[in-house]
């Protein structure tokens, strides 16, 4: 079974949100991990902690927003979502999540596959700490524009 239809997982992301951010990230509490995974109109990204943190979930909008597949987000470096310009800002982000759980209405620049960047904005960041107050990571949601 891979994160994105893991029920442990998708309690994981949805348990940290709501004690971090203080609300619910998915906006009915019937919908499971298949609707995050394939459905939802906004983009949910994760990494894990390894020094160089490595990208272990990425909902189908956020591979439309990056224009990467499953297979080519998992196990790709996270810094590799921001230019090299960029990667000092993302990680003064991460370190602030780190300390305080979480920051709300991030903006930033990102860039694809392709190459083409793109503006991330309203963006949620927080840490992903499971039941027993163990750190597995960071996630990342923020709003598709058109």
């Amino acid at each position: 079974m891979s994160l994105a239809d893991d029920p442990t997982f998708f309690a994981l992301l949805t348990g940290s949100f709501r004690r971090l951010v203080g609300r619910p990230l998915i906006p009915e509490p019937d919908l499971g991990p298949d609707w995050l995974y394939a459905q939802a109109p906004f983009a949910v990204l994760s990494h894990n902690t390894s020094a160089d943190p490595l990208f272990v979930y990425a909902n189908r909008a956020a591979q439309r927003a990056f224009g990467y597949t499953w297979e080519e987000f998992v196990g790709m470096p996270s810094r590799l979502s921001a230019e090299a310009p960029e990667r000092a800002e993302r990680q003064r982000l991460l370190d602030a999540v780190a300390r305080d759980g979480f920051v709300s209405d991030y903006a930033g620049i990102r860039v694809a596959k392709d190459g083409r960047r793109f503006p991330v904005t309203e963006g949620i960041v927080w840490q992903l700490v499971d039941e027993d107050g163990t750190v597995r990571g960071q996630a990342a949601t923020f709003p598709l524009t058109a």
